[in-house]
Parts: structure tokens; sequence; C-alpha cells
């Protein structure tokens, strides 16, 4: 990959800061706060009564525990729709609203963001940074948000492109703007900055598309850069002039010194979601991510534990500089990430002793307890069934027991894997209810095929598409109708309780699809999720009983709020599909692919009498796909291409999910040369569909043409037989 630049040049950027407005209608709205709380770090070191719902996580800790319980197990029943608001664009919504003073704030799709009236559903103002519609092409796993920082009536915003963006909370207005990537990179932003002290900090994302990791810290008033932590060594071996360079030897031993390409696809290590603030130890813990590529074999020739990939290291706040780490995946090679949300807590023993603890439930399986002083592993349990890249940890080294089939690049075997790169947990929020003493974690059973790559360009990074260095069409599905149909039961969702007392599974609920929404948990013994297939649910949080459920439309990917104004609590929600899952997932989506793809806020309340609008008629599909022309050599050329290349955006198999176009169904497979204006010369680049003209060759681009008329041909015999269980899903929930 290219070496990131040094931080860009402050004078360069504060020229170009300038007071710009959101595009709300509303900026001189004069709609009454409920109250004039002042957030601060004093305030979000507990996050209050519960009138609010100030950050993300709620208080620093990132419990997601509201002290609410107005709404409880006896009258959560009585709940309906107090409003709701449509949003702009029909993408994944992955961000938790945030709510002070009677206002709601939420991100969606394209980094823009809205304000609220938190009791009417009035919209005050809405802001658009302008993504370019190209930037889509670097981001992962689709062009969502998860959300805004809220600290003294400002509100900072992470956008896909890259910039970091102060704007006042009342008005919309922009303060300030500043670029936290270097442009010419694939990095992207899709998490929550977090304000510490007089910083507010933020990581990227785009391991998989050649980007270095690393995390920033900014002034909260100005922009100006204070302090970046890399999370992997310089690709050149030198300093970085930053305060990551402290621990730059042990970092730098830790990687293949001969052979391996991270010299040249920078390692990974990106820190895409959790960071978290300890205001008791006053540390800063950041999740880092996978390694570019995820082939351990050809990253780093097979050597070395790669710092500090897939671990949880600790910062000071004041200056970045390194405390500890724990790595929970040495050598990851799985995509097995870090990232996923990260808990802190008090661990009560028997004798009375109270354990300062962070919890921690990533991708590769296993519930981890850390002693958050310096990083010593207390726990590391299952919290589901079947994992076998791993028996268990070794309590005495930290390290895990591995299988040795699962290194694939090893054995030269497919191995087939649980959990796959979408992890046992995903970036969805999970919560702990300090009462119950448990972690609700939105778990889920997805298998995937790890396979070795099968010739040198497979092998290879390239400027554009998936840099894994493994032979990704162990992602699809062969053309068996019973093993996709077994395969698509097999990927199952489940509501895990883990119990942080006893340290294992308490309680599990299951779910007939993976990619379900993020977990909230209250006093009033009550936990709630959105599924995948198109519900909201409340459990009680001691037993997991089924409470209520809501049919939403629509599926339900993000975490929940609770707020209260004037003396009522409401429940905040986002709805639609999207992310990773639904994009990449072909045929494996299940259940989830009948539901629509609905963005909307949803605000609810007891007594809540507002109606969806009916959703519109859908007529079935009818396949006529253009006649196969290509040989059966081209065919198997194309699925390559398509799976390195097309599938994170139109899906494993050229199966579509209602998020973006279906390719089967394309208008265009009957025509090589508006294919070809599309995908080499760039035709629809404005509408995010750039040129891959720097990887394919028209001759190639021919290729997945070819392919995906065979996947329209075979939609066309067998779809109705392997979706029939989906539609009966899709049938139940519009009965209720």
């Amino acid at each position: 990959m290219r070496p990131f630049f040094k931080p860009f040049l402050a004078a360069a950027f504060m020229g170009s800061i300038l007071l710009l407005h959101g595009c709300g209608k509303n900026d001189d709205d004069k709609t009454p706060i409920a109250k004039n709380i002042i957030v601060d770090s004093e305030y979000l070191k507990t996050g209050g009564d519960g009138t609010n719902w100030a950050m993300t996580g709620f208080s620093y800790d990132e419990q997601r525990y509201s002290p609410l319980d107005q709404i409880n197990d006896k009258n959560v029943k009585q709940l309906g729709i107090a409003w709701f608001a449509d949003l702009p664009d029909a993408r994944g919504q992955e961000a938790t609203p945030v709510i002070v003073n009677g206002r709601l704030y939420v991100t969606t799709a394209w980094s823009k963001l809205f304000a609220y009236d938190a009791k009417t559903g009035k919209e005050l103002w809405n802001f658009d940074p302008k993504v370019p519609k190209e930037t889509g092409a670097k981001a992962c796993c689709d062009v969502v948000n998860r959300g805004v920082a809220y600290f003294n009536g400002k509100l900072y915003l992470g956008t896909l492109d890259g910039r970091l963006i102060a704007i006042d909370a009342a008005t919309g207005v922009q303060l300030w703007s500043v670029a936290t990537l270097d442009p010419l990179s694939n990095g992207t932003i899709t998490g929550v900055p977090r304000v510490v002290k007089n910083m507010v900090i933020i990581g990227n994302g785009g391991a998989e598309f050649g980007t270095r990791g690393y995390v920033t810290a900014y002034d909260i008033n100005t922009g100006r850069q204070l302090w970046r932590f890399y999370t992997v060594p310089n690709p050149k071996g030198e300093p970085d002039g930053e305060i990551s360079d402290s621990i730059l030897k042990t970092a730098i031993n830790s990687w293949s010194k001969e052979g391996g390409n991270w010299r040249q696809s920078g390692g990974g290590g990106t820190v895409w979601d959790a960071i978290v603030y300890d205001h008791e130890l006053d540390q800063l813990y950041i999740g880092v991510g996978n390694g570019s590529p995820w082939n351990h074999g050809i990253r780093s020739n097979g050597e070395g534990d790669n710092l500090f990939l897939s671990s949880i290291v600790a910062l000071r706040p004041d200056t970045g500089e390194y405390i500890w780490h724990y790595q929970e995946t040495p050598g990851e090679t799985w995509d097995f990430t870090a990232t996923q949300p990260i808990i802190l807590a008090d661990k009560k023993a028997e004798d009375g002793s109270i354990t300062k603890v962070l919890y921690h439930a990533p991708k590769n399986g296993f519930f981890f307890t850390l002693n958050r002083k310096n990083g010593q592993l207390l726990g590391a349990e299952p919290f589901i069934k079947g994992i076998n890249w791993a028996s268990g940890y070794d309590m005495k080294t930290g390290r895990p027991i591995e299988n040795p089939k699962a290194r694939f690049y090893k054995t030269g075997e497919m191995f087939m894997s649980i959990p796959s790169a979408l992890g046992a947990h995903n970036w969805h929020p999970m919560s702990y209810n300090p009462n119950t003493g448990m972690v609700y974690i939105p778990a889920q059973i997805v298998p995937a095929a790890y396979l070795p790559p099968a010739n040198a360009d497979q092998a290879a990074s390239k400027p554009k598409g998936f840099n894994l260095g493994i032979n990704s069409a162990g992602f699809d599905f062969p053309d068996d109708v019973n093993i996709v149909k077994a395969a698509k039961a097999a990927a199952t969702g489940q509501l895990v309780a883990f119990d942080t007392k006893a340290n294992k599974v308490a309680w599990t609920v299951d779910y007939p699809a993976p990619w379900n929404g993020g977990t909230m948990t209250t006093a009033g013994n009550l936990v709630f999720q959105g599924t995948s297939t198109g519900e909201f649910n409340a459990y009680s949080a001691d037993k997991g009983t089924l409470l209520w459920s809501f049919p939403v439309q629509s599926g339900v990917l993000a975490g929940a709020a609770t707020y209260m104004v004037d003396g009522e609590q409401y429940i905040a929600f986002l709805t639609g599909k999207g992310g990773a899952f639904p994009l990449v997932a072909g045929y494996g989506g299940g259940a989830s692919m009948a539901v629509p793809n609905i963005a909307r806020l949803v605000v609810m309340k007891i007594g809540g009498t507002t109606k969806f609008p009916a959703l519109p008629a859908v007529s079935e599909h009818v396949w006529n796909p253009p006649a196969q022309e290509g040989k059966a050599a081209d065919i198997a050329a194309g699925q390559a291409h398509f799976q390195r290349y097309c599938m994170t955006c139109h899906g494993s198999g050229a199966v579509g999910n209602a998020v973006l176009p279906d390719l089967r169904k394309s208008g265009t497979l009957a025509d090589a040369e508006t294919w070809k204006s599309i995908i080499i010369d760039g035709m629809l680049a404005q509408n995010g569909m750039v040129s891959f003209a720097n990887v394919l060759s028209p001759a190639q681009a021919d290729q997945i043409r070819q392919y995906v008329i065979s996947r329209a041909h075979y939609a066309q015999k067998n779809e109705a037989e392997i979706t029939k269980s989906d539609k009966a899903v899709k049938a139940k929930n519009t009965a209720k």
C-alpha cells in the first residue's frame, strides 16, 4: 500500500475551517429544551439519572444500561409507537440515537446527521457532509455511521470520507472540520468519536483495502491534532514521529522481518469501532482490528504475533502513550477483530473484593474478562457453541489453544470455521445490567470456508477490492440446492446472556437468521433487541423470557436508547437492512432476505398509538436471463473476480438482499458494451459505482458478466425452492 503521509499540516486544514450551515430548514427553531443539563466529563462518568442518553454507550463505562424503570417487565406489553421519521437513504442503519435536553440526534447512511424534538418528532435541522459517492467503493461493509458524540453543546461527527466535524448542537452549524485520513488512502470512518477531557478521539477502517490503523486525538475547540498512536509498526521500519514510536521496537519484532507483504499492504489493525475511556483509572482502551491481508502466511510469512492486531490496547489519554495490551488472537488469519464493543464494570468476588474489569466478546467467539489495571486475563470462555478454531485459552500464557487445521495456509486445505469473518459477535452493541450481572450479546453462528489462494493474482494486493490473501470463492455456495438450504439453516442468530459472576452463558434466545440488532438493558428488568427478520423485542433481563414483540416492517441492526421527556419514558431505535452481512451473504442471508429495507427512526412509549403506513405491494420477479454465451473457464474466472471485487456490495454469488442492485436482474446483462461502460469506463461513478479499470481488463469485466448470467439462470431454476422458507417467515411477520 501507499504509506500514510505525515499528518497533514494543520495550517492547510485550518484554512478550510469555515462556519457552514447544515442544510436543515429550521436552523432558527426555538423549540424549548426539557432541561438545561450540561453534558461534560463529570456528567458522562455516570450518564445521569436516565433523563438523557448523552453518549452512544450511555456513559463512559459504555454499559448501555439505563436506570429508568417506568417501562418495565410488568407494563412493556403496552408499548406503542409515539412517532417515527423516515430517513433518506435505504442503506445500513447502525447508529444509536443520542438524546440531550429533549433533543434527539441520530446519524444515518452517508454520514448524514438529523436533529429532532425528542417528544414530538419534529425535525429541527439536518446536516449533510456531502460525502462523495465514490467513497462507497472503499467501505468494506456499507456506507454506514454508528453515531455522534455530544459534549458541552457540540456534536462531533466522523464521515465516511475521513473527516472529523464539530457541529453546533442547537443550530446544526458546522464549527470546524479536519481530515483525519490521507485522501489517497482507502481508509474510511464509520465509528463514533469519543470525547475525553479536552479531546475528541477517532480511529478509522479499511484494513481489507490496505489501510494502516491508528487512533488520533484532536482538540475539541479547534480540531488541532494532539497525538496519534499507530496500531501496527511503520512498513518502512522507521519511526513515525508519533507517540507510538515508544513501542515501535516491541511491535516490529512481532512481525516477519523477511518475507511477507505487510510492508506493502500496511499491516491493517484499524480501530474502526471500540474506543472506551476509563475515568476511574484514567486510561483509554482501543480495540484493534484484523491484519492486511487476512492470510498470516502471506502477510507475515506465517511468523510472529503481529502486534497489535486483534488486541485491546490501553493508552494514557493525555498523551496517547502505551500502557499495556492483551492480544486475543495472536497472528490472526480469519478476520477475528478485537474492535467489538468494550464494557467497563466492577466485578465482586466471593470474599467481597472488587476488581475493575473489562468485558469483551469479539469475533473469535470467546468472552474475555480482563483486569483493566494491567490487562491480566481473568477469563476466556466460549459464548457460542461449535467454535472449532481453538478449544480454549491457556490461562497461564493467555494464549488460545489452537486447532492446527485452522491455519489453512499451512495445511493447504480448506478449513470450515466457526465462527467466520462475520464473527460470533460483530459491531452490534452489547449491554450489561449490574442488577443481573449479565452481559447481553447479539451473537451469531455463521460458518465459512477459508481456502489458500489459488494463484498469484489472488495472493497479490490490489488498489481496489478485498485484499484477503485467500481464495474468496470459498465464501460462495456450490450449485446444489440441498447444500444451499442446509447452509442457510446453519447460519443462525442468538441473544446470549453471559453471566459474569459464574463466567458462563446463563441463557440464550435463538433466531432464524444472523445479524440481529444491538442490545440495551434497563432497571425495569428489560433487555431490548431488534431482529434482522423485522421485530423489536423485549425480554426479561433475569430469565430471558420474551415479554413483547412488535413488527417494525424492516430489519433492525442498531442498538436502542431510552430517555425521559415531561415525565414519560421513550425507546428510540433505527430500522433498515445493510452492513456487511446483508451485502455479502448471498443466499446465506436466509430469512432476513424476505424483509423490506426501510430506513426509519422509531420512537415508542407506553400507550403510543401511531401507526406505520402500509407496505407497498411487491410483485415477484420474473426471471428471463439472456442466453449463456460464456465458456466454463470464463465463468469460473468471472466468479473469482466477482467474489473479490463485487461481492462486498452485490452479495456472494451475485445474490442481492434489497440493499444494492441484484445484478442477476440487471438489464445490462444482455448488453456487453453497456456493462463495460459501467465497470471499466465508470459511467455510474456519480452513483458510487466507480471504474475498476485499474484492476480489471475489459475481458475480465465480461467474464464477470458471464458469471452473473450463469447465476441468473441458476436462480430461474432454483430460486423459488431456495427462498421458500424465507417467504414463510415474511408471511408470519406480516400476519403479526
